[in-house]
């Protein structure tokens, strides 16, 4: 059976699906590409924790024979994507991309993955990442019981985390999409840093039924794919209440009905203190994308700044605390001496000092923050500023050097629960690329996707891919 192109595999999933849905690509085939081309490139990316050849091949065999019978299940029917490895499958190790869990399994699917499977979608692997998604703190790319995950644009560099094998699977070609966690930075790190777009949804919009925690008031999970489009697609089949997550919103709020086309200007507030520095080649790119915005009339932009107060800290202190209640077992044990990096081993004895009476000051903090979040979208729309001030970091960096810049937006985001989108808009130094970033008040998920989509219209950043050796 002759070989896939490059051009086909790097179709978005709007596109494959059509094609899927026609007859006119075999869901067999496709997979069997994917699973090649991550055998291969994706061993010298480090991308994954394990692939999942005999699920995908009984997966792609049944979505062929039920389409062919002309029982479809919609647009992810047929599609090939990879798990973060903090999402449980059953009868597979589930690692949580940390060596004191690398024979863990269990014997249920996550709720995503349950769902991803009756849409028809089809599991070719368990995404690297960060151990414990960086839950115990991390210094470096390597702080990860697979290693390492290099960045597809350039293999010097680091795809971010701490859904580290998300972002390069993408960017890569080794999938048509990836599902990524975010609890700071997560998911819109790696999607900056590799190239492309990644949705944050609203907390609680996408259940974590038979995920890692790390902290139960943040936690997020969401699609990593080519395009906004994608992303919305996604959203759609995995989004919706579950029992099984405490923290689940309602059906009625949970439930996502996808981006229709916006009825009137989206109104953008550009964040003017959002990085204290940004490199040239970023503030270059950044610059040309908000040029592209003011230029569009399906938006009206301005000019907003963050208020001031120590959200960072809050967020830090929150994810911190139940960080250590979520690997309490792990820490008082004492095997986080089994982690890879230097800062992991020790930070869980830091976390658990941590007083009750900060917790509950970074609580009231977070309450004040979400009033004035709330007060800024009563004016607008959308807050849109880069996604990161800096390209990717090299792989051997200390990040405590390399990525030490405040990051207000981010804190503000995640500890408000607010949907974000970030999607590429050029290529910076040493061809790496540099992203924009939307967000939007919780439950606005949509208007995140109509502004990326209204963006990706108007540009072909999403459309670049790396050159592969």
């Amino acid at each position: 059976m002759p070989a896939l192109s490059d051009d086909v595999l790097y179709l978005p999933v709007t596109e494959l699906a059509r094609r899927i849905r026609l007859k006119q690509l075999s869901p067999v085939k496709l997979t069997e590409n994917y699973l090649e081309r991550s055998r291969t490139i994706g061993a010298k990316l480090n991308a994954y924790t394990m692939l999942t050849p005999d699920l995908a091949m009984e997966q792609a065999h049944t979505a062929e024979k039920e389409i062919a019978a002309g029982k479809y299940r919609g647009p992810l029917h047929g599609i090939p994507y990879a798990a973060k490895d903090l999402l449980a499958v059953k009868g597979y190790p589930t690692t949580w991309g940390a060596r004191p869990y690398a024979q863990q399994t269990f014997d249920y699917d996550a709720t995503v993955i349950r769902k991803l499977e009756n849409a028809g979608a089809i599991l070719i692997g368990k995404a690297a990442m960060i151990e414990l998604a960086g839950g115990l703190g991390y210094r470096y790319a390597s702080a990860s019981g697979s290693g390492a995950v290099k960045n597809p644009w350039n293999q010097d560099y680091w795809t971010c985390g701490s859904s580290s094998g998300s972002g390069a699977i993408v960017s890569a070609g080794l999938a048509a999409f990836a599902i990524g966690t975010e609890t700071w930075g997560s998911i819109l790190c790696p999607s900056g840093f590799c190239g492309i777009s990644g949705l944050r949804p609203t907390y609680g919009r996408v259940s974590r039924g038979g995920a890692m925690a790390l902290s139960y008031s943040m936690d997020k999970i969401g699609p990593m794919a080519r395009s906004a489009d994608d992303c919305d697609l996604i959203l759609k089949v995995i989004a919706g209440h579950d029992r099984d997550d405490a923290g689940s919103l309602p059906e009625s709020l949970a439930k996502y009905a996808g981006a229709g086309e916006p009825m009137r200007p989206l109104k953008i507030g550009w964040i003017a203190n959002q990085w204290k520095e940004i490199a040239p080649d970023v503030n270059k790119n950044t610059m040309a994308a908000r040029e592209v915005l003011e230029k569009n009339k399906a938006f009206q932009l301005s000019t907003i700044t963050l208020p001031e107060g120590p959200w960072e800290i809050a967020a830090g202190t929150i994810v911190s605390v139940e960080g250590a209640a979520a690997f309490r077992d792990l820490i008082q044990s004492g095997r986080v001496a089994d982690l890879n990096d230097p800062l992991g081993k020790i930070g869980g004895y830091m976390n658990e000092a941590i007083s009750a009476s900060d917790f509950m000051t970074a609580q009231r903090v977070r309450r004040i923050i979400q009033k004035k979040m709330d007060e800024i979208f009563t004016r607008v729309d959308l807050l849109a500023t880069a996604s990161l001030p800096v390209t990717a970091s090299k792989l051997d960096a200390n990040l405590d050097d390399a990525l030490t810049f405040a990051d207000p937006i981010g804190g503000i985001g995640n500890i408000c629960g607010l949907p974000a989108i970030s999607i590429p808009c050029g290529l910076g130094k040493n061809d790496l690329p540099t992203g924009i970033q939307f967000l939007a008040r919780p439950l606005d998920d949509a208007k995140v996707v109509q502004a990326a989509r209204i963006f990706q219209r108007q540009t072909d950043w999403h459309k670049r891919r790396p050159k592969l050796s």
